[in-house]
C-alpha cells in the first residue's frame, strides 16, 4: 500500500512539472507570437504608409531590403509563435516538430542578418544619410521622391538636415538654389492661433538662425546639443 502511494505520489509530481512546463512553454510562445505581431505590424506600416517613409526606404536600397527582412522575420515569428502554443497546449508533435524546425532557421537567418549588418555598417551611419541628403535633395522639386520625403520629414518634425542645418553646403540644393543658404522646409512657420505661413521666410532663405528650425532630424536631445555646438563654432 506504502509502495502504491509512494508511485502514484511521484506520477502526480511528474504530472504537475509536466504541466507545469507545458504552461511556461506556451507563454514563452505567446510572447514570441506578440512579438512577432509586432515585426509584422511595423514592417506593413512602413510599406503602405502615407506620410513619406515608404519613398525614402524605396530611394535606399539597403533599407528597401531590411523592410521587407522585418516583415519575413515578423511572419516567421507570428507562425513560430503559433505553433508553440498550439503545439504546448494540445501536445501536437508534428506541430511542435514544426516549432523546432522554425527555431533553427530563425537562428540561422538572425546569423545571416547579423554578418550583412556588420559588412553593411558603413550605410547606416548618420554620415551616410548626410552624405546622400547633399547628393539628391533638391529643395523644391516636389516631383523628385527623394527631394518630396525629405521635405514632408523637415516639415513633419520641425527639423533641418539630419545633422543640422550645415547640412546643406556644398550640396546640390545650394548648386540649384545659390541664393539660398536651407531650403524652404527648414523656415519657422507661425505657431499663432489664425496666422498661417512663415515666420519671415526670406531672412530664413538666406541664413538667419532666427527664423530656420536648427533642430536635428529626430529632435533627439543629444543631437540637438550637437546641433547648437556645431553652430556656436
Amino acid at each position: 500500500m506504502g509502495l502504491g502511494e509512494a508511485s502514484a505520489r511521484g506520477t502526480s509530481m511528474e504530472g504537475d512539472c509536466l504541466s507545469c512546463i507545458k504552461y511556461l512553454m506556451f507563454v514563452f510562445n505567446f510572447l514570441i507570437f506578440l512579438g512577432g505581431s509586432f515585426l509584422l505590424g511595423v514592417g506593413v506600416w512602413v510599406v503602405v504608409d502615407p506620410t513619406g517613409f515608404r519613398e525614402i526606404v524605396a530611394a535606399n536600397p539597403l533599407l528597401f531590403t531590411g523592410v521587407y527582412i522585418i516583415l519575413a522575420m515578423g511572419s516567421m515569428l507570428f507562425l513560430l509563435g503559433f505553433l508553440g502554443c498550439c503545439g504546448a497546449i494540445r501536445e501536437n508533435k508534428c506541430l511542435l516538430l514544426f516549432f523546432f524546425m522554425l527555431i533553427l532557421i530563425i537562428f540561422l537567418a538572425e546569423l545571416a542578418a547579423a554578418i550583412l549588418a556588420f559588412i553593411f555598417r558603413e550605410h547606416l551611419t548618420r554620415e551616410y544619410f548626410t552624405k546622400e541628403l547633399k547628393r539628391h535633395y533638391q529643395g523644391y522639386n516636389n516631383t523628385d521622391v527623394f527631394t518630396s520625403t525629405w521635405n514632408a520629414i523637415m516639415n513633419t518634425f520641425d527639423c533641418c538636415g539630419v545633422n543640422s542645418p550645415e547640412d546643406f553646403e556644398e550640396s546640390i540644393f545650394r548648386f540649384i538654389n545659390p541664393g539660398e543658404v536651407v531650403p524652404e522646409a527648414c523656415c519657422r512657420r507661425n505657431s499663432h492661433v489664425g496666422e498661417a505661413g512663415f515666420s519671415n521666410r526670406e531672412e530664413c532663405l538666406s541664413g538667419s538662425m532666427l527664423y530656420r528650425n536648427n533642430k536635428c532630424l529626430g529632435n533627439v536631445s543629444a543631437c540637438e546639443s550637437f546641433c547648437e555646438s556645431e553652430q556656436g563654432q
